[in-house]
């Protein structure tokens, strides 16, 4: 349990740096909205294309890696929809979202922390397998939910950056181009950048003040996304039996708080962002506990 929380508490520690440097206006509100942009723009992209591009995408593992990501995933999503039942639209699409949704920002930190580069790249093969069926799934039923059209939106995910350098990394990866020079050093330097820079970001973006929501709601998005989701990764674990580093990286993601983007998707909807904010703060805060405890529960469970 130390050495979790040894590793554990520096990516922690540079959250709440951020959050502590925005709420004193080091430097600037405007410094930090053109930060999140560098991240979700260029630093991630280029830090899931290297990756990508250069893994082995034939690793039967990878698949094993996926059965278990969905299963905790649909079962956080069929869990999100029935809590949200007997609600406001609004607070339903958000129950739904925060119970289903994840940092990958804080994931990939953690995997990087806890087990060095073979974790990091084993997470970016998860984030990749995640990503765009999270965004698609989410949209799709927030749209139901919400009565909105979709088709902008879904647009919209056809063109965001993680995606498209996703693709992108899959389709140099299968050309058998994987290592282009200066292509792939250029893209190695700026994803180095990328963690640190983001987990300061994930905190100058958490609202610790003038939170608002139902504590009904926000605890039933909680539990969706700290026990129903990795009660989903830990079946798929005891039946799929993966290598341990494969289980534990998709437990990181089980277990990580709803991420800062279903905030932006709230509001552009027209879900109930206020309710969002609380849960993704919420769920962040408790994460610094729930993270480590369960994985130390995988290991008492699946023990080596």
């Amino acid at each position: 349990m130390l050495t979790i929380f040894t590793a554990i508490a520096p990516v922690f520690l540079l959250i709440m740096s951020g959050y502590a440097l925005r709420r004193g206006g080091i430097p600037s509100t405007e410094f930090w909205n053109l930060n999140d942009k560098l991240v979700y723009w260029v630093l991630m992209p280029a830090l899931f294309f290297a990756k990508i591009s250069a893994a082995d995408l034939g690793n039967p593992g990878l698949w094993t890696l996926a059965g278990i990501l969905y299963a905790g995933f649909f079962a956080a999503i069929a869990y999100g929809l029935l809590a949200g039942r007997g609600r406001t639209p609004a607070d339903a699409s958000s129950v739904l979202q925060g119970s289903a949704r994840f940092n990958t920002f804080i994931g990939l930190s953690l995997a990087e922390a806890l087990f060095g580069a073979a974790g990091l790249q084993i997470a970016i093969l998860g984030s990749a397998l995640l990503i765009p069926v999270v965004n698609i799934t989410v949209v799709t039923l927030m749209a139901r939910q919400l009565g909105a059209g979709r088709g902008g939106l879904l647009g919209d995910l056809v063109r965001n950056p993680l995606i498209l350098s996703i693709g992108a990394g899959i389709a140099f990866n299968l050309a058998g181009f994987r290592e282009v020079p200066v292509l792939h050093e250029m893209a190695r330097i700026l994803g180095n950048a990328a963690l640190p820079i983001m987990l300061m970001c994930v905190g100058a973006n958490l609202r610790l003040r003038g939170l608002h929501g139902s504590v009904a709601a926000t605890a039933l998005a909680t539990i969706g996304k700290l026990v129903i989701f990795p009660a989903g990764v830990l079946a798929a674990i005891y039946a799929l039996q993966p290598v341990m580093l494969t289980a534990e990286i998709a437990l990181i993601f089980a277990a990580l708080p709803t991420g800062v983007s279903a905030y932006t998707l709230a509001r552009q909807m027209g879900g109930n962002a206020q309710l969002m904010a609380t849960i993704i703060t919420v769920q962040t805060l408790l994460s610094f506990l729930t993270l480590p405890a369960t994985l130390m529960l995988a290991r008492w469970l699946f023990p080596l």
